[in-house]
């Protein structure tokens, strides 16, 4: 059994990485296009692979410690389902915050002003003519498919693939980017958002990363529950 403090470590070390690689993977691409006009960069596909693959390694390293939430979406849909405690659902929050800063913090020590001042770090945004309560919207839909999975897999033990959860969760990520990239970035995650917003100082639409995530987790967490985990005890 693990104690909170090592739970609260893996959550702040998973986010880290997360992070790292996610906005890291938004930077690489920017750096790409501006070393060659002609350089397709990453691209949607590659930056969509390097969060989804990350996120996939991550719960499978880190999720038999803390459960591998990585996301206040997730932990307060655990919160919400009494899976944890009001007390260690905000301190998971606040080690996966400080986790994203640690991360973009450290982003932007190593990589040139030049490279990541022109995406912000990596910090999400709405396209233009794209609304914000149709960003939310999207964010919360997205969200909810991605939390629905991380409950059908990671937390329903009677779930055909519990064992490779990591990798469902993982692949929903990857193709809700695939969607949502081009029109709200797909963050789905609001530690995601806060850690290279606060260091880029990038705060246009940051609110919509907040209520969309939040709510699409919570609307996902409880439908689970209540309709496939009611003759199941809260783990």
């Amino acid at each position: 059994m693990y104690r909170l403090s090592q739970k609260l470590a893996a959550e702040f070390i998973g986010v880290f990485v997360f992070v790292l690689i996610g906005a890291g993977s938004i930077c690489t691409d920017q750096f790409l296009r501006a070393g060659s006009p002609a350089s397709p960069g990453i691209g949607l596909l590659g930056i969509a692979v390097a969060h989804g693959l990350t996120m996939a390694i991550l719960v499978i390293a880190v999720g038999h410690i803390s459960g591998g939430h990585l996301n206040p979406a997730v932990t307060v849909g655990f919160w919400v389902t009494k899976r944890v405690g009001t007390i260690q659902a905000l301190l998971y929050c606040v080690a996966q915050l400080l986790g994203s800063l640690s991360a973009a913090y450290f982003l932007a020590g190593v990589i040139p002003d030049t490279f990541w001042r022109p995406v912000a770090l990596g910090t999400p945004d709405l396209v233009q003519d794209f609304t914000r309560m149709h960003g939310m919207l999207l964010e919360a839909v997205m969200t909810f498919f991605l939390v629905f999975t991380f409950f059908a897999t990671a937390v329903d033990v009677r779930g055909a693939f519990n064992k490779i959860a990591g990798f469902a969760i993982g692949l929903t990520m990857t193709v809700d980017i695939l969607l949502g990239w081009p029109f709200t970035s797909a963050a789905m995650n609001p530690a995601r958002a806060f850690g290279p917003a606060l260091v880029a100082r990038h705060w246009q639409n940051h609110g919509v990363y907040w209520l969309g995530p939040l709510f699409g987790g919570i609307l996902a967490s409880v439908v689970y529950d209540r309709l496939f985990l009611r003759d199941q005890p809260p783990a």
